[in-house]
């Protein structure tokens, strides 16, 4: 970093510790307000604390932590240090919590859910998501106190190729479910002659069971766009686009206000910290629809053309958007380049599995008693995720069906718990990670109407452009529906296989090219379910 800008930095963290050290020695209450528990009241009880606090408290906004089965969360941390966790919190409960918050800290609300929160984090691994739900999401100055912009500090006092190494060194690999390593492509775009040349962040996130990314961008945005800026700096592009689900209104609002509030610091625009550097930063809304998460059908769509693929060559950093070089990465991807660069290469790479170095967020739901966003090292296994973070089944319950990876992967049988998450695929039948949903589901629930469920959405979400998803995806479904209904044959299920490994075979775009997944895999481990269905007649 030159000198003018190690000096810009160093006034704006005075300036941020400056007006944190005005708040000394009040009680702070961080309410988490994040997609999962708006819908549980957060944003209003976060408004009624905020209006009853006396002079000696205050509220910051933050995203949620991940244990969203204990929303609304409001963690009250009074001026010796000490910190009240309150969950579930409902509106008739704010009074005590103000009126605790103002004589010293209280006593916690549901305090049996606070004890399964600290199970739920027990035994996770927090490198992205540090600081999650603590951190205010909202004002930058808590996050630059945390240690916020000090990765972007670090790259800028360095070679932009000393980055590229540093993230190389590390082993990250995209977090979006192809786990290409963000390395190569950031050099890729580097060593492209042509300009202007794009950053593309892939918010997209529109498949069922995957809610990460949200997280991410509601709970730790300047975190975020610190890796936008670092990976900016390090592949030498001038422009930086967040392409946000066009449903996700709040991840979409917390990313502009980071952005406004950068650029205000002079951290985004023409002269990032008087270094000479520019970058600009931008957050694109989605078409809507699941295929967007097709990085060229992405491309096309922030273009102003149909919501469909292009042929897959040439690769985007050699001409991607608007035919410039072009890196597109997951925001989980970008969200750890900053972790990477403050602590360290080998801190990142010191957890994983073989080749698969450092955590990964996943969506954990269906049939566990603690629902939420984890970050587990890769190599961590399904049984782990189920049971020692999310607690496994209801009493009485027992898991029959392990969905993992969304509509683009499959299912598998119970006894493939032991499965340790990998890039790539967990099982020949075409299960695999993807960008990282895993969803357990118990006995209540039929694996052939799970299958059809996934199928039928591969359907609805196909584009149309290639004959084998348009025709082929409904035609999966109409042979689930034959089976499922009792009027199906053997032929039915041989019908399936074909559909299947044609659709997989010849499709043009990732969605069409694993649309066959759920049934290829639900045939493997549940074949017998097939035949039982077509013997009984649907009986």
């Amino acid at each position: 970093m030159s000198e003018k800008a190690a000096q810009s930095f160093a006034r704006i963290a005075a300036s941020a510790r400056e007006r944190l050290d005005a708040r000394a020695g009040k009680t702070r209450i961080a309410v988490q307000v994040g997609h999962c528990s708006q819908a549980v009241g957060a944003a209003e009880v976060a408004r009624d604390i905020e209006a009853g606090l006396p002079d000696t408290a205050y509220v910051v906004t933050t995203g949620c932590d991940g244990a969203c089965f204990a929303g609304p969360q409001a963690l009250v941390t009074t001026a010796d240090g000490d910190q009240i966790r309150h969950c579930r919190v409902t509106l008739d409960d704010v009074a005590s919590i103000v009126a605790g918050a103002a004589n010293g800290g209280g006593e916690p609300v549901n305090p049996d859910v606070g004890a399964q929160v600290e199970e739920f984090f027990a035994p996770q691994h927090r490198a992205t998501t540090r600081g999650m739900g603590e951190v205010d999401a909202v004002g930058v100055d808590e996050y630059i106190g945390e240690g916020g912009f000090e990765g972007l500090a670090k790259a800028l006092s360095g070679a932009p190729e000393d980055v590229i190494e540093t993230v190389s060194d590390s082993g990250l690999r995209g977090r979006g479910g192809a786990y290409f390593p963000a390395a190569i492509k950031w050099r890729g775009a580097r060593s492209n002659p042509g300009r202007p040349k794009y950053l593309v962040v892939n918010c997209e996130e529109g498949e069922p069971g995957i809610f990460k990314d949200r997280h991410l961008m509601e709970g730790l945005p300047f975190q975020l766009l610190e890796g936008c800026l670092i990976a900016a700096y390090a592949a030498g592009l001038d422009q930086v686009y967040l392409y946000i689900n066009a449903e996700a209104n709040l991840s979409a609002q917390r990313v502009q206000n980071a952005i406004d509030q950068a650029r205000a610091l002079g951290l985004v625009g023409g002269d990032v910290l008087g270094s000479g550097w520019a970058v600009e930063a931008e957050v694109r809304r989605g078409a809507g629809g699941y295929v967007c998460g097709d990085e060229t059908t992405m491309l096309n769509t922030m273009e102003g053309k149909r919501r469909e693929p292009r042929m897959k060559d040439p690769l985007p950093v050699i001409a991607g958007l608007w035919a410039r070089p072009t890196v597109i990465n997951n925001a989980e991807t970008i969200a750890s380049t900053p972790y990477i660069l403050s602590a360290g290469s080998d801190a990142y790479s010191a957890v994983g599995s073989g080749d698969a170095r450092g955590t990964k967020l996943i969506s954990l739901s269906g049939s566990v008693r603690r629902p939420g966003m984890v970050e587990a090292p890769m190599g961590t296994t399904l049984r782990e995720l189920i049971h020692d973070v999310g607690g496994g089944p209801e009493s009485g319950r027992s898991i029959t069906t392990l969905a993992v990876g969304g509509p683009s992967s499959g299912v598998m049988s119970a006894d493939m718990i032991d499965t340790p998450i990998m890039p790539g695929s967990l099982h020949d039948s075409g299960v695999m990670l993807g960008a990282g949903g895993v969803v357990p589901l118990d006995e209540r629930l039929d694996v052939l109407d799970v299958v059809r469920d996934l199928a039928a959405y591969n359907a609805d979400e196909s584009c149309g452009k290639c004959t084998p998803c348009r025709e082929g995806t409904p035609l999966q479904v109409a042979a689930l529906d034959r089976v499922i209904s009792g009027s199906g044959t053997s032929e039915d299920m041989e019908e399936l296989k074909h559909l299947a490994n044609v659709i997989n075979a010849a499709s043009l775009c990732n969605l069409g090219q694993l649309a066959g997944n759920p049934v290829l895999s639900a045939l493997h481990f549940f074949g017998d379910a097939f035949e039982n269905r077509i013997e009984s007649g649907g009986g």
